[in-house]
């Protein structure tokens, strides 16, 4: 672990608005720089009394220090150039985020499929065949590993093959409901999960809003599948729409009530869809906005076209030495990223970028945390 990460800690351990914490950040420039800059620096930047006390007296979290000791995890910080670009853009981006799994999924570009956490049976039938579809279109499937529809969705965009983000309320070792906790193993396993509650955080019901927020602003746009008149889910829809990004609502029966806030979304302005086509359709061009970020990220060529994103030039030819040698260790039979990265050389973080790149591009296909030249 890194004096960045210590210092990162001590700052989400420090609590209060984020916004005064994120300035100090973009004005420091690393989390142990801004540290070491002092209490006159920190109240300039805008931390109350309480949040400079708890920087000066308090040290990192013990039990985030041990759960970060494991493979497979990150601390990504806000002066990250890995914190994902869409969450950038939405009001109030958290502080940092715990990561399980593959952090270069962030930057996948993702549908967001949410609905109540107690579906009909045609519910549950709707979230499975969207998450399956969206997953199979070479788009993520986001979701907040609640009971429901959000469990449905998970499932369904593994058992694709497909990427699926889980956004978390409490720790990640918490997971809520108790019962998911086998799922969050495969979605780390398979996929990424994140929070922005350090570990040891237990469920609370205010942290469920503000998690929302994240679901919506990783996405490209938010699906909602059944949700009653007062439902998390329309708050997702409505951080969704105030970040301006697209909002489905899948219509129901009149006599369901976990259809009303479909409905009420539908009257508001959502887009009515009814078929999975429709919403990867609507989602193309919206693309383009992540593609180029991520081209400014990796400093590297990317076009967007109808549905997904085209292939450039073929990545054996580019002049970059790292992309050639990614390339090269590529097959037509899918690698683990441990094997990749043992033919390379290089960091998990470069090959993630270039590979995400690459599945962008139209060059690479993955499934079940595996890569594979595409056919």
């Amino acid at each position: 672990m890194t004096d960045d990460d210590l210092a990162l800690l001590r700052l989400i351990g420090a609590g209060g608005a984020s916004a005064p914490r994120r300035r100090l950040l973009d004005r420091h420039g690393a989390p142990a720089r801004a540290l070491d800059a002092g209490p006159s620096a920190w109240r300039e930047a805008g931390l109350d009394e309480a949040q400079a006390r708890a920087l000066a007296s308090a040290g990192p979290s013990p039990v985030a220090v041990d759960w970060l000791a494991a493979p497979g995890r990150r601390l990504l910080g806000w002066h990250d150039p890995d914190y994902p670009a869409l969450l950038r853009r939405i009001p109030g981006p958290p502080l940092a985020l715990f990561v399980a799994g593959d952090a270069g999924l962030l930057w996948h570009p993702c549908v967001a499929v949410v609905g109540t956490r107690a579906p009909t049976a045609g519910g549950r039938d709707h979230a499975r065949a969207f998450a399956h579809a969206l997953a199979r279109s070479g788009l993520g499937v986001c979701s907040g590993l609640a009971a429901g529809i959000d469990t449905m969705a998970h499932h369904a965009a593994l058992e694709a093959g497909g990427a699926t983000v889980a956004v978390l309320g409490s720790g990640l070792d918490r997971p809520y409901p108790r019962a998911n906790a086998g799922l969050l193993r495969d979605i780390a396993a398979h996929g990424v999960a994140v929070s922005e509650h350090l570990p040891g955080t237990g469920a609370r019901r205010e942290h469920f809003p503000a998690r929302n927020r994240i679901i919506a602003g990783l996405s490209l746009g938010t699906l909602v599948i059944e949700a009653a008149h007062r439902s998390g889910a329309l708050i997702t829809a409505r951080l969704a729409a105030d970040a301006g990004r697209e909002v489905f609502a899948v219509p129901g029966s009149i006599r369901n009530p976990m259809a009303r806030g479909c409905h009420r979304l539908l009257r508001d302005g959502a887009t009515l869809v009814e078929d999975p086509a429709e919403v990867v359709a609507a989602l193309g061009p919206v693309a383009q906005s992540l593609a180029d970020a991520l081209r400014s990220r990796l400093q590297t060529p990317i076009q967007a076209v109808e549905g997904t994103c085209a292939a450039t030039a073929d990545p054996s030819t580019t002049a970059d030495p790292d992309y050639h040698r990614l390339w090269s260790a590529l097959g037509h039979d899918p690698s683990p990223m441990d094997q990749l990265l043992e033919r390379t050389g290089l960091t998990a973080a470069e090959v993630s970028s270039m590979l995400l790149l690459m599945e962008l591009d139209g060059r690479v296909v993955q499934a079940h945390g595996r890569y594979a030249r595409k056919s």
